[in-house]
C-alpha cells in the first residue's frame, strides 16, 4: 500500500518537474529569462547512467545465477511415514522437489502419500548431512 503511495508521489514530482522545465524553456526562448548552465555536465550524466545500468545488469545476472545454483544443489530428502515411522532417504536436486513430488538423481519420480512427511537436509561434499 505504501509502495503505491510512494509511486504516485514520484510520478507527481516528475510531472511537476517536466512542466516546470517546459515553462522555463518557453521563457528562455521568449527572452524573458537568461539560460542557466546545466547542473551537471552531459558526459557526467551519461557516465552515471552507464554505471547505474551496468550495476543493475550485474545484479540481475547475480540473482539469476544464484537462483540457478540453488535449484542445482543436491539435497537429502527423508520421507517419513507418519503412521509407521519408517524413513526412506532419497537424494535429489532442490529444483526437482515440487510439492509432494520428488525426482531423484537417478531419475525416479516419487509421489508422497498424505500420511508421509518430507524433511529436506543439505548434503556436504562427503555426501553426508
Amino acid at each position: 500500500m505504501i509502495g503505491k503511495l510512494l509511486l504516485t508521489l514520484v510520478v507527481m514530482l516528475v510531472a511537476y518537474g517536466v512542466i516546470r522545465s517546459r515553462m522555463r524553456a518557453e521563457r528562455v526562448t521568449q527572452g524573458l529569462e537568461l539560460p542557466r548552465p546545466p547542473l551537471l555536465p552531459r558526459r557526467t550524466v551519461s557516465l552515471v547512467a552507464a554505471i547505474l545500468l551496468a550495476v543493475m545488469a550485474g545484479g540481475s545476472a547475480l540473482v539469476f545465477l544464484r537462483g540457478w545454483l540453488d535449484t542445482r544443489e543436491v539435497v537429502e530428502v527423508q520421507v517419513i511415514n507418519a503412521s509407521t515411522g519408517a524413513i526412506i532417504t532419497y537424494h535429489a536436486r532442490r529444483g526437482a522437489i515440487d510439492g509432494r513430488q520428488i525426482e531423484t538423481l537417478d531419475g525416479r519420480r516419487i509421489r508422497m502419500a498424505d500420511v508421509e512427511r518430507m524433511i529436506i537436509l543439505p548434503v556436504d561434499d562427503a555426501g553426508r548431512h
